[in-house]
């Protein structure tokens, strides 16, 4: 595609002896911060249906992915090109039930995994999940995999016996003062939970996110009618019950 041969030209005019200082002197290791940014930044107008920005913010993406590609040329390792023909490649054997010869009532999950297994010396179902997702992420991804195994509760009321099970314990952990036996049961009252997330197909990292952005708007709410230096708990939850009330009504 043209405009896509253009930009990859760009990107090695702004790292050429002529080129851009700021640009010339990013290493590799730098894009950990930007890549992360722009991935929430896409997220983040996914989230709004602001189709314009998922526009802008997929382009900044892939100018990231492109400046990567670029340094890594001049380094001698692989340039965008092989970037896009193993991904393709990739894909394209991954679904044998479209471009091969598969049946497509096959279960693609399972043999999703299985081709991946082939693919990679030492691939492990759970081991090689980045432990740099956020840890809510994380944990639903965890117990995906697992549960496209069959490791999974037969129903949606064991996992709910379960957390009512790890709320017990974290009462008899706080009772205990130990701070370690606490931070455990949270942790394990948290990773129940995403496994019930999981079981109504929920996304536990977007439902936290927008039961979070609810809480700054409701807050935000409370401190424009309000001194926060000298209001009452009382003031601060008839306002709080007020915008609650506002937002039922479509305000």
């Amino acid at each position: 595609m043209e405009e896509f041969s253009k930009l990859i030209e760009l990107m090695a005019a702004l790292r050429s002896d002529k080129g851009c200082p700021w640009d010339k002197k990013q290493t590799i290791s730098a894009f950990k911060t930007f890549l992360l940014e722009e991935v929430y930044e896409v997220i983040d107008s996914i989230d709004q249906s602001n189709h314009t920005a998922i526009k802008e913010e997929l382009g900044d993406l892939l100018f990231h992915i492109v400046f990567i590609a670029q340094i890594c040329k001049e380094d001698g390792f692989f340039d965008i090109t092989e970037v896009v023909k193993g991904v393709y490649n990739k894909m394209y054997h991954r679904h044998p039930h479209v471009f091969g010869d598969m049946a497509h009532d096959t279960p693609i999950e399972l043999k999703w995994e299985e081709l991946k297994r082939n693919e990679k010396d030492g691939y492990s179902l759970l081991q090689n999940i980045s432990q740099m997702l956020p840890a809510l992420l994380r944990a639903y991804i965890i117990t995906k995999r697992a549960a496209k195994v069959g490791f999974d509760w037969p129903k949606l009321e064991d996992v709910h016996e379960k957390m009512h099970e790890e709320i017990d314990e974290l009462r008899k952990a706080e009772q205990s003062g130990n701070g370690e036996f606490i931070k455990e049961e949270i942790g394990d009252l948290l990773f129940t939970i995403v496994n019930i997330a999981r079981f109504h197909n929920i996304d536990p990292e977007d439902a936290l996110r927008a039961t979070s952005n609810k809480f700054v708007h409701r807050f935000s709410y409370i401190e424009k009618n309000t001194d926060l230096s000298s209001a009452t708990l009382e003031t601060m939850d008839k306002l709080w019950n007020e915008v609650k009330g506002m937002e039922k009504k479509g305000h």
